[in-house]
């Protein structure tokens, strides 16, 4: 996880996974909906996933 896309997860965190796939993307942005915080959260753990 490099520290650009930490950073970028924190701002705005739909687009930080957006590498990641279409599902991701759109969980992440579900939960940015329903709060910054599940966000954020959501957005790190994708990105934290080494698969």
């Amino acid at each position: 996880m490099s520290f650009w896309r930490v950073l970028l997860a924190i701002l705005f965190p739909p687009l930080s996974v957006i590498g990641k796939g279409c599902g991701s993307f759109v969980i992440v942005l579900l939960l940015t909906f329903c709060g910054w915080v599940p966000g954020v959260i959501g957005a790190l753990v994708i990105l934290n996933n080494t698969n």
